[in-house]
């Protein structure tokens, strides 16, 4: 069952678990998905001892969906300070927590790693490699990058949103199928990103971004974990190897064998099983 987590910005939609004194895990989905990413990981989490929050994130939550023609809205700063706040209102107020990201959410987590490391306890990313090794693999084309990664141009095209969701999202549930989403987690998904306000609304995270390669973020010194499936067809392997250059703390980097960019779903076990074992590795 869902909570409603006020903050200065509105009211977010988000699936919370465990103990409330417990030491907070904060799970941050990608696109486009939602908070249903990380159903198999809530339940472990909690009965590890964990205090878990996966958040449907700032426009995929009805409660704060600014215009999204107002870019500066939808900004990478703007991102972060939702998971501070988040943070704020399901932690201590101020205290470090444990941040887990897939996708942009990774983008999202490896900013707030970088940017405020005072807070992090912790780092996890599923498939989105640091924005620093992405920009130098895009630039260079490592592993055919550009090609990878041309679905972000299409994210600018106004056409997008609605061809994503015309004849009951028949491209979106095929882009989804593709990742080896399960059916019933692809209607999950589409409940919360089957409007067209909330498609426009996750569309402007890239549209205010620019590209992805134009992020600048610094090198993170939190424990982290990175986990890339090395048939990612988004994320090549040089954006992938290059991550540990980034990651002045322990680092471990765990290659998902056959799996594509949606680990969790296409194994949760694993994805389970490796960010327990990193999390107990901080403890």
């Amino acid at each position: 069952m869902s909570e409603s987590i006020e903050t200065s910005q509105g009211i977010f939609t988000a699936e919370l678990a465990g103990p409330a004194q417990a030491p907070l895990v904060v799970l941050l989905h990608g696109f486009p998905l939602s908070r249903h990413s990380w159903r198999a990981l809530l339940p472990a989490l909690a009965a590890a001892g964990y205090r878990a929050l996966a958040p449907d994130q700032r426009g995929y939550s009805p409660g704060v969906r600014p215009d999204p023609r107002g870019l500066e809205s939808y900004g990478i700063a703007r991102l972060v300070a939702d998971v501070l706040e988040l943070a704020d209102a399901c932690g201590p107020i101020g205290a470090p927590f444990h941040v887990v990201g897939h996708d942009w959410g990774g983008q999202v987590a490896w900013c707030l790693a970088a940017r405020h490391p005072e807070r992090i306890r912790s780092l996890a990313v599923y498939s989105r490699p640091h924005p620093a090794a992405f920009r130098a693999a895009y630039q260079e084309n490592r592993d055919g990058q550009q090609e990878r990664s041309r679905h972000h141009r299409a994210f600018h095209d106004p056409a997008t949103g609605p061809l994503l969701l015309a004849d009951g999202a028949r491209r979106l549930r095929a882009i989804l199928a593709r990742e080896k989403i399960p059916g019933d987690a692809i209607e999950r998904h589409l409940e919360v990103l089957g409007s067209a306000e909330a498609m426009e609304a996750a569309l402007a995270w890239y549209r205010a971004a620019g590209t992805l390669a134009a992020i600048s973020v610094g090198a993170v010194a939190a424990p982290t974990l990175y986990v890339w499936g090395d048939a990612d067809s988004t994320v090549g392997a040089g954006a992938a190897h290059a991550t540990a250059d980034w990651v002045t703390g322990p680092y471990r980097f765990e290659r998902a064998a056959g799996l594509g960019h949606c680990v969790s779903d296409q194994d949760p076990e694993l994805a389970t099983r490796v960010l327990l074992a990193h999390l107990r590795s901080v403890s």
